[in-house]
């Protein structure tokens, strides 16, 4: 399995080639899946370019995806799309379009509660699991972990010189991970080495312009399409997600 993630919290900023509205993100997405991506991960943004949580923003996100892909799609719930545990809670519960899942950093305030929240209303939970956090421990400790579609290990070090011992360190730590698949991926400098470790490991991975901006050479990528092109080459046995 190989996800694209479309956007994370970059923006206008980080250049036109990073897709900000509905009809941009459906383009890339599209264009990322023919490439060989085999999931969405999006982060559906205001229109003053903020993440969020609002059933008004992620209507039309959701709506303009699935006209132009038949994979599954997702979107976080980071906290700083909506910081209160609370009013996350109520975002979710107040969704009129649902994606096919949605990631929940575990060591996040209020993470158990927005996870049973989604489980709730049909939608995937997508684990997150952050280097340098209590999020394995509290994610080992949790009733909610069988429950799961995955775990996302994401490996925080961008440092392309010590991101693969972070993510070995990582995988350590989530020992069984109540027996669900893991995606293992990294960021900025540490994405390309960490995702080269998903393709030995034979572990799920994703890739995409929320996680890095270049490719392994230091060119600037064109698009996801570009990224996701790239990352196959590495990937031998992306089809299939294990344990560990």
């Amino acid at each position: 399995m190989v996800q694209v993630c479309l956007n994370g919290s970059r923006g206008a900023g980080d250049g036109a080639r990073v897709p900000l509205t509905p009809s941009a993100l459906a383009e890339s997405a599209a264009d990322a899946v023919a490439a060989g991506a085999t999931d969405v991960h999006v982060h559906p943004k205001s229109p003053c370019g903020q993440d969020s949580l609002s059933a008004g923003v992620l209507t039309p996100v959701l709506t303009a995806l699935r006209d132009r892909v038949r994979v599954p799609v997702g979107v976080t719930t980071g906290v700083w799309a909506e910081p209160d545990p609370a009013a996350r809670v109520a975002r979710i519960r107040g969704w009129t379009v649902l994606p096919d899942h949605a990631s929940v950093n575990w060591h996040e305030p209020g993470a158990e509660e927005v996870a049973a929240a989604l489980l709730a209303r049909g939608v995937g939970v997508e684990a997150g699991i952050w280097s340098g956090t209590d999020g394995a421990a509290r994610f080992a400790a949790s009733p909610l972990g069988p429950r799961v579609l995955r775990v996302l290990a994401e490996v925080t070090d961008a440092d392309p010189g010590s991101a693969v011992t972070t993510a070995r360190a990582l995988l350590a730590e989530l020992g069984p991970a109540h027996g669900r698949p893991v995606l293992l991926h990294g960021e900025d400098g540490g994405a390309w080495p960490v995702l080269r470790l998903a393709g030995r490991l034979g572990l799920a991975t994703r890739v995409g312009l929320e996680d890095t901006l270049f490719l392994p050479d230091g060119e600037r990528a064109h698009s996801n399409a570009h990224l996701v092109s790239e990352a196959l080459k590495w990937l031998p046995h992306s089809g299939t997600a294990k344990t560990v």
